[in-house]
């Protein structure tokens, strides 16, 4: 039984579905301090959370069996990924739940403050009537600056341009294909965006890059009639510089849906006229809701099932969209990387993967992911992962050099490692075939044929008759099967190589025996993952 901490509000329908799990159990828990939840966290498999609970480092000290937190939304700021990365813990958000309604609300801010539809109902509830006072700005045909072009910020854009808005985009990692395919004007340069924009819409995330990004000197370049949004992250704007801009009329006016702070300490925005607050309502529709509390609830339990893993921020994801013959290739990868653990005793000093013929034209990131989670794991108590693998490996001075050859020698596609220790350098090479049959195919320059499953014993010895012989019958006096067989002979050396998979390890008794025949020179026993 998997348990599920809820430790923020969630909608009903994300905890009816985790209900309706036969192996699931959610634990609704809401207004944990920081030491309460650190002291309990372990005993749950998954946490969902949304922008109240702090998954700290020390949250997350004692994880326990703790796999995945899912966050229902798209901010994670509020939790430590350096440090669940360390643990072994997937961070996963959903990134498309609210896309609509944040959107929707940072348009409709725009709006309500250019036609100052806020004081003008203020104004009419007290009793006035008065239309001069609050004539407004059309949208139609004016400049926007979006900064920021992901989900959310294309979606503004596609609203926008149904207003009749002229957009110019910025992005600081990489627009999209799809902004100048809308018609919109990408730039390089924010200054561009401070100086033209009527308009000026945020949509970033909070990090060291962004924090005060826009303050006292981005304020002065824009235009006295530049409106701005931020239903991003708080923090952003420095707020202290905004409430001075807005307070001397520097720019027109501000829309903010988020704080530094929330609830915010500056509550100055208060006395601002021209300031239009609402407390971080972007994802706050009901539609919203409910989909990113199912979505962060279904993404969870497919983790932590080990099925597809989908939106974390700190694993590669491989399953639902990753082709099935990738998948395949990942699974060969990982128990030859647990073959090779025990095939190449010693400090490891070079680790190389190549790929070719087909496998080698696809995204194969998560085959040498998993080659590698197969090599460490071995090597560590803790579970090895997709998560922690490449900080374990980095922190050991490993790394993976890969090579990708589309030209096709002998069989379609093929997969090799080439692992060097200060004791011995190691090559195994596997194919797929047909879709689904895993197969390793040569060990050191042997070309051989078996399965790789389950309990594997390579033995290296003389090319002599009666060794198949002798090694069935020492294993069938101790119960073990045989289940797939490769031999491979190197007549001029007159060595061999006998690789078989075996229905169960043999113990300290059988190996001894094994070993100690007479033809053997090396034999290596792998439990594969």
């Amino acid at each position: 039984m998997y348990k599920i901490l809820i430790s923020d509000k969630l909608a009903q329908e994300g905890i009816d579905l985790l209900k309706a799990m036969p192996d699931f159990e959610p634990v609704v828990r809401t207004g944990l301090s920081e030491d309460e939840l650190a002291n309990i966290i372990g005993e749950y498999d998954g946490l969902i959370i949304r922008s109240a609970t702090q998954v700290t480092a020390k949250v997350l000290e004692k994880s326990g069996k703790l796999k995945g937190v899912a966050r229902a939304g798209v901010g994670v700021d509020n939790i430590d990924i350096p440090a669940a990365t360390r643990k072994g813990v997937m961070v996963m958000n959903t990134p498309g739940g609210n896309t609509m309604s944040a959107a929707e609300h940072t348009m409709a801010l725009m709006l309500a403050m250019s036609r100052n539809v806020v004081p003008a109902c203020n104004s009419l509830k007290a009793g006035t009537w008065d239309r001069k006072s609050y004539t407004g700005n059309q949208l139609n045909n004016k400049t926007l600056g979006v900064i920021g072009l992901g989900r959310i910020g294309m979606a503004v854009v596609r609203m926008a341009l149904g207003f009749n808005m002229n957009v110019i985009g910025y992005d600081p990692f990489a627009a999209p294909k799809q902004a100048e395919e809308l018609g919109i004007e990408v730039t390089d340069k924010l200054e561009r965006i401070y100086q033209e924009a009527d308009f000026i819409s945020l949509h970033l995330p909070r990090n060291e890059q962004t924090i005060n990004m826009i303050g006292a000197k981005e304020l002065k370049m824009m235009k006295p009639t530049c409106r701005i949004v931020n239903c991003a992250r708080g923090g952003i704007i420095n707020e202290d510089d905004l409430y001075n801009a807005l307070s001397a009329g520097t720019i027109a006016a501000a829309a903010l849906d988020v704080f530094a702070k929330e609830p915010p300490d500056n509550t100055r925005f208060t006395e601002c006229p021209n300031c239009l607050v609402t407390p971080h309502l972007g994802a706050s529709t009901e539609e919203a809701q409910i989909e990113v509390a199912v979505e962060a609830a279904q993404i969870l339990a497919d983790a932590i099932k080990g099925g597809p893993i989908r939106n974390a921020l700190n694993a590669p994801a491989m399953g639902a969209g990753t082709p099935p013959i990738v998948c395949r290739y990942a699974e060969l990868a990982q128990r030859i990387g647990s073959m090779m653990t025990t095939l190449a005793p010693g400090h490891i000093k070079s680790v190389k993967v190549e790929y070719r013929g087909a496998i080698a034209e696809k995204q194969v990131d998560a085959v040498t992911t998993a080659f590698t989670i197969g090599l460490l794991q071995p090597h560590f108590d803790s579970v090895v992962n997709i998560v922690n693998v490449g900080l374990l490996a980095k922190d050991r001075g490993i790394s993976v050099d890969v090579t990708k050859n589309a030209e096709i020698k002998d069989l379609e596609s093929s997969y090799t490692a080439k692992v060097q220790t200060d004791k011995v350098t190691r090559t195994i090479c596997g194919t797929v075939y047909g879709g689904c049959l895993l197969r390793i195919i040569e060990i050191d320059g042997f070309d051989i044929e078996v399965t790789p499953e389950g309990t594997m014993m390579v033995i290296f010895n003389d090319d002599k008759p009666g060794v198949i012989g002798a090694v069935g019958t020492t294993l069938g006096n101790h119960g073990i099967n045989i289940n797939t067989m490769g031999v491979g002979h190197n007549l001029k050396e007159q060595k061999a190589i006998l690789a078989v998979s075996l229905d169960k390890t043999p113990d300290e008794k059988a190996a001894t025996e094994l070993s100690g025949l007479e033809f053997v020179n090396e034999m290596y026993v792998c439990k594969l993952l």
